[in-house]
């Protein structure tokens, strides 16, 4: 079966697919993941066919213009549609609407605004998920929304806006269609959604679709070994904390770099930073003697030889943190709007993180006092390991081919 796979985004809304493209093409089908060019060698790695996309939504962010649209002004991001944002809209459109064309399965990420040509053929395209933010549900407000006080009679409301982009983007999606040759109006159909999110840390709404599945995570196995260099340090000591805060760019009230010291100071402990793209000035750090600083490294590897995890909340990054059986604190980039803060406030109201504060309301003296309650709660050890036990007995790779399989075997046979 020769299976398309279209997403867009930063490194969390790619690598996911990339780990369901590989164990698909093991399992025997013809796998094609389409995402912006930047990630050719992210998807290399995952031995599965690639379409690059003309749309680097990265360099975006770290763009001048980008920054200032991160702002959330509403001039900003209006005077910029044009230039920036709509172009990458209808390249990536084209590209995905061909691939999917010739494809005899479509799994998609919600954000590649493939639901602006799933009419077409609504019998092959799965929306396949890392992120609950389509179905509408009464247990939970949108992650999206997971900075602001919404109350829980408005929870359902909360999924409307979360569906509105087809709408919001009429434009350049109008502009796709027509170079498409596709009638210029259209209903989006009602489709198969399947969740790489474990049933086991966010149980499944009980008011999803009957067909809807959470399958467990999509987790990886990586064939790259953590250096020696990297290993050398972890056993030079008791295990360190990790620090990390993914693929985006962000800013801090306090210097970070300072505070990293401190707290490996005041704390006596060890600490590797993972710098990924966002983390960009550690040259404060890398002639300390505690702190390790690496460009990145397998997390399926590494956060199980580690003490504890503070990150920016990214599903992946929250997967592998429980999948290593550790306990972690959130620190959103994107907040109040994104997702990171409500898995935050979910693993802290389970019992498996310290609370959760965005990285822009962190202080000094904050960041020092959480990391040591990070560290000396005995009671978040527990729990993680509790859940790390669940989440091993899972499959959600398996789960999800039977899924896709199914799906297929009903509407191409």
């Amino acid at each position: 079966m020769k299976i398309a796979i279209l997403t867009i985004g930063t490194r969390g809304d790619v690598q996911p697919y990339a780990v369901l493209g590989k164990a698909l093409k093991q399992h025997g089908h013809e796998v094609t993941l389409a995402t912006a060019k930047n990630f050719a060698e992210l998807v290399s790695a995952y031995n599965i066919d690639f379409v690059p996309v003309e749309a680097d939504f990265q360099a975006l962010l770290e763009s001048a213009a980008g920054k200032k649209m991160m702002k959330g002004n509403p001039f900003v991001i209006k005077r910029n549609l044009n230039t920036w944002l709509y172009p990458l809209i209808i390249n990536s459109l084209t590209a995905f609407y061909q691939l999917a064309r010739e494809s005899d399965i479509v799994l998609y990420h919600v954000k590649t605004l493939a639901d602006a040509f799933a009419d077409q053929f609504p019998y092959k395209m799965i929306r396949t998920n890392v992120l609950p933010v389509v179905e509408p549900t009464t247990e939970f407000a949108n992650p999206a929304f997971s900075g602001l006080p919404i109350p829980p009679f408005l929870y359902r409301l909360t999924y409307t806006f979360s569906n509105l982009s087809i709408k919001l983007l009429s434009k350049p999606i109008g502009q796709f269609r027509q170079k498409a040759n596709l009638q210029m109006k259209f209903t989006v159909p009602q489709v198969r959604n399947i969740y790489g999110i474990s049933p086991h840390f966010l149980p499944l709404p009980n008011d999803y679709l009957t067909d809807s599945r959470f399958t467990g995570f999509w987790l990886d196995n990586s064939t790259t070994p953590l250096t020696d260099e990297l290993i050398s340090f972890i056993e030079a000591g008791p295990p360190p904390l990790l620090i990390t805060f993914g693929s985006m760019p962000f800013k801090t009230k306090f210097n970070l770099q300072h505070a990293i010291l401190s707290i490996a100071e005041a704390l006596d402990i060890r600490i590797i930073v993972v710098k990924g793209w966002g983390f960009s000035e550690t040259a404060l750090l890398d002639t300390n003697q505690r702190i390790k600083v690496i460009a990145s490294a397998p997390y399926e590897k590494l956060f199980p030889l580690t003490k504890a995890i503070r990150h920016h909340g990214g599903i992946g990054t929250t997967a592998a943190c429980l999948q290593a059986g550790k306990p972690f604190m959130i620190c959103p980039i994107l907040y109040p709007i994104g997702d990171q803060q409500f898995w935050g406030q979910h693993a802290y109201k389970n019992g498996l993180a310290v609370k959760t504060i965005p990285l822009s309301k962190m202080t000094e003296d904050v960041f020092i006092a959480s990391t040591k309650e990070l560290l000396s709660n005995h009671i978040l050890y527990e729990n993680a390991s509790k859940m790390q036990v669940l989440i091993k007995r899972e499959d959600g790779l398996k789960y999800a081919i039977a899924e896709i399989e199914k799906i297929a075997n009903i509407h191409l046979s």
